[in-house]
């Protein structure tokens, strides 16, 4: 539907007019290239609106354009689609293999994935225990305090390992003791599991590990969290072989072949 190339007086604000447009041109160049006058005339703006837009759009990686051709979807946008479909994937893989493991240990499972230097949680089904894990679909958690934070980079360098521990630690994470945290990566890394001990959230232990593609690339995690009460030393070591399990079945859906002994 084409927009007015006025300021609307209504509900919608300027920013959000502006947004609205940007959407339109991206998805008029959906399904062909089209030039400014084009792109002008289908959405009822001025060349110079337009042209305004659309630089924005480009700058960004948005659009792209070829002289003498016309604009057409860019870069970013095959990165972000990307990243969404890998994203859907994953959870809906993972969903009910999550919902098996949260029954079966009656506690709460999380899905997440390396978002920049950050956790960022996908899915989660709580536990039948009446505890209350205060983590939320979409919450971005510290790499170096969290189980999951911990299994998305067991394959990242020690260097990597010790430049989040010390930024976080910088930001006001709980107090660790370096070589301790570290000797404990080390651990993590050759048995395919990790664990918070409390260093995240008092009194809540969980237990976690990586999930895996085709290419044999840690793309996301799952842990299983719960009071301290019910996470003994002894059952996060039962509880490690289930949740790597789970997640060893969760990268085989995602094409994921475990090496040859």
């Amino acid at each position: 539907m084409a927009t007015m190339d006025k300021t609307d007086g209504g509900s919608i604000g300027a920013g959000s007019q502006t947004l609205m447009r940007g959407l339109d041109l991206i998805e008029a160049v959906s399904h062909e290239v089209l030039t400014l006058s084009e792109l002008a005339q289908r959405l009822d703006l001025t060349k110079s609106t337009t042209h305004r837009l659309l630089s924005a759009l480009v700058d960004r990686g948005y659009l792209a354009f070829t002289p003498r051709s016309g604009y057409r979807l860019g870069p970013k946008l095959l990165l972000l689609g990307t990243l969404a479909q890998t994203q859907a994937d994953l959870v809906q893989v993972a969903r009910p293999y999550l919902e098996t493991l949260a029954a079966s240990t009656e506690d709460t499972v999380h899905l997440g994935i390396l978002d920049g230097d950050s956790a960022l949680y996908l899915d989660k089904v709580p536990g039948r225990r009446r505890i209350n894990i205060s983590s939320r679909v979409g919450d971005r958690h510290p790499l170096s305090s969290t189980g999951l934070g911990k299994a998305l980079m067991l394959d990242h360098s020690p260097t990597y390992w010790m430049e989040r521990f010390a930024a976080e630690q910088a930001a006001g994470a709980p107090r660790a003791e370096p070589e301790q945290w570290r000797s404990r990566m080390q651990g993590y890394a050759q048995c395919g599991n990790a664990f918070d001990l409390e260093e995240n959230e008092d009194q809540i232990r969980c237990v976690s590990a990586p999930i895996r593609n085709a290419s044999r690339q840690i793309i996301g995690a799952i842990s299983v969290s719960s009071a301290a009460q019910y996470m003994s030393d002894e059952r996060m070591a039962e509880l490690a072989e289930e949740v790597r399990g789970t997640a060893g079945a969760i990268s085989a859906e995602l094409g994921y072949e475990a090496a040859a002994d």
